[in-house]
């Protein structure tokens, strides 16, 4: 691994936890759920054989490897928060680092997970060129991102911090919101966590995009289960913008999921 002079910040730990899956058994049912089920499957079909070495840009308590993956797999994660790697159980490696300057050496790793991050970097274009050295030829990058022109993403773009964390707490009801190492984080939405963006960046980088979908949030069915009637609210406005908009608009597609693969 290389790192830049610049960064004095790079722990590394040695884990041995059991594999988790947690992050897909919270995910209520709907199309993010579905889509990541569908990740599953590509990933099986398109990965080597044997064993494997996974970067993961930005490493929670859950992997969203599915099993048979994560099992056969080296995990090394970076994290620029002490809370986050601490929390981390399923990696052979932590790494606290800024994954917008953390290098390794070119042809390291076979997959690059970066799950909920870029819209938290304020230069994801120098995370996507590491990611794309880091990487074999043939390599893939698994990215799940929210939609900046959805409805979810206007409003997490432009409410302040502590409505995030409002939210969290009493409309998903999550307790430790806002707390040291938990969600929500700061936002930045740089331009290329639009997907249209995203997309010509990876063309003109050497990376084929082999999967696309855009996917409803799943905050909504989370709030339809939990409260019901603020739902139906925020549904019914949807609607309204989706009737204004372009046909073929839908605000709710309030996230994506894409899979570069290295050329």
């Amino acid at each position: 691994m290389n790192k830049p002079a610049t960064i004095d910040f790079a722990t590394a730990t040695e884990t041995h936890a059991p594999a988790q899956t947690q992050a897909l058994l919270d995910l209520v049912a709907g199309e993010a759920r579905d889509s990541l089920l569908a990740i599953h499957e590509v990933l099986r079909r398109e990965l080597p054989r044997g064993r494997l070495t996974t970067y993961e840009a930005g490493g929670g308590s859950s992997s969203f490897l599915p099993l048979d993956v994560l099992s056969r797999s080296h995990v090394t994660v970076v994290d620029i928060d002490e809370d986050q790697i601490r929390n981390n159980s399923y990696a052979q490696e932590a790494i606290l680092g800024d994954v917008q300057a953390y290098r390794f050496a070119p042809e390291s790793f076979d997959l690059v997970i970066c799950y909920n991050v870029i819209e938290h970097l304020p230069d994801v274009q120098a995370a996507l060129l590491n990611f794309r050295e880091a990487l074999k030829r043939g390599g893939m990058i698994l990215i799940g991102a929210p939609n900046p022109h959805s409805l979810s993403g206007v409003v997490t773009k432009y409410s302040p911090h502590w409505f995030h964390v409002w939210f969290y707490r009493h409309i998903r009801g999550i307790k430790t919101a806002g707390l040291p190492g938990e969600a929500p984080f700061a936002t930045f939405f740089h331009p290329l966590v639009t997907l249209s963006k995203l997309d010509a960046f990876a063309t003109a980088h050497g990376l084929e995009m082999i999967y696309r979908r855009e996917v409803e949030s799943p905050r909504y069915p989370e709030m339809r289960q939990r409260k019901p009637l603020f739902a139906a609210l925020v549904d019914a406005g949807a609607a309204v913008l989706n009737a204004v908009l372009p046909h073929g608009t839908d605000v709710r597609r309030g996230d994506y999921h894409v899979i570069l693969r290295k050329r």
